[in-house]
């Protein structure tokens, strides 16, 4: 049966990370679809090959997901099978209803419920949740938000003697990279959560040392390939919403956007931080579209995805702890 769990916990964390693909898909193509960039379909292709290259990146944030949220050495497989169903539920209610929620921070509420009625308090890791995510949760959408405002000024002051249409042209080119480069920091930095799971999964089958945990190359390869082929199926509800529903886009301040949300994720995770990909894009959008004049930006539907937000850990914290039940009934 220990083997049967430990498999069903590896496709359950892979099937979590195809959620993650299509969930996340607008971060890194609303912005390049919006703007006429490019087309969809060429937009998922690049955006999925980018996803899977970043997953080879390093193991900083996968090696913090492990050991860094809860404590590993009380965790069992059990644990991580209903935090990882958690995750995948909130993902595909946000999803349908077209919120741009954080995949991230589902896995992490899941671990958080699915640790509280496995171990008590005791099982979750406090210090790290509030320095390793909420603190970054906070904010990394502010310096997204103001990077992005910063650098759409500046573009403004250094190409305001462009022909518009020379101009459109040539962000529009730019977009090309820099939305490559958001798609390549998020399989940096999503993919890992999911071979965080996966390697805690191994060292709890095998009853290792959690503190010698490592990624082996398959795990980093399938989480690559699934978060990847997520982001090729493609999450166009979400798109729609954050790449026309937030304010009406243009390929400079899809650049900008892009560009400024890119670089904060990067640094994040070089640090190992579990960052919400979700929220820097969503606050880089914002940020961009507030340099025109603060009523471009629509707050109502802004204000509905900083609720889904807000409510993401919580919610799927709840829902991991519900099942948690079933699931050791079952396993």
């Amino acid at each position: 049966m220990n083997d049967v769990l430990l498999v069903v916990v590896v496709v359950i964390a892979l099937g979590f990370d195809f959620t993650n693909g299509f969930h996340d898909t607008a971060n890194a193509i609303a912005t390049s679809v919006s703007t006429r960039a490019v087309t969809p379909r060429v937009a998922v292709l690049i955006a999925s090959v980018a996803n899977l290259a970043g997953a080879f990146v390093t193991t900083a944030v996968a090696k913090n997901v492990a050991n860094g949220l809860i404590d590993a050495n009380l965790a069992t497989m059990q644990t991580l099978l209903a935090a990882l169903l958690g995750a995948i539920t909130w993902n595909l209610l946000t999803w349908w209803f077209g919120l741009p929620a954080s995949s991230s921070h589902a896995l992490i509420g899941g671990l958080v419920g699915a640790a509280l009625v496995q171990s008590g308090s005791q099982g979750v890791l406090w210090h790290g949740i509030a320095h390793k995510v909420v603190i970054p949760a906070i904010f990394a959408p502010l310096i997204a938000f103001g990077a992005a405002f910063l650098l759409l000024v500046l573009l403004y002051r250094l190409f305001v003697w462009l022909n518009p249409g020379v101009a459109n042209r040539g962000f529009k080119l730019g977009q090309l990279g820099t939305g490559t480069w958001v798609a390549f920091t998020h399989g940096a930095n999503d993919a890992q959560k999911t071979m965080g799971v996966i390697a805690l999964a191994l060292v709890l089958h095998s009853n290792g040392n959690p503190a010698d945990l490592t990624i082996p190359t398959w795990v980093k390869l399938s989480a690559g390939v699934a978060i990847g082929l997520g982001t090729y199926v493609g999450g166009w509800r979400i798109i729609r919403t954050l790449g026309q529903r937030v304010f009406q886009m243009e390929p400079e301040s899809g650049f900008a956007a892009q560009a400024a949300a890119g670089t904060t994720i990067y640094l994040a995770t070089k640090y190992g931080y579990p960052l919400s990909t979700t929220h820097v894009v969503s606050g880089a959008v914002m940020g961009s579209g507030a340099t025109r004049r603060l009523s471009a930006v629509r707050w109502g539907v802004a204000g509905n995805i900083v609720v889904a937000w807000v409510l993401t850990l919580p919610a799927a914290a709840l829902v991991a702890a519900l099942l948690y039940w079933p699931v050791q009934a079952i396993f």
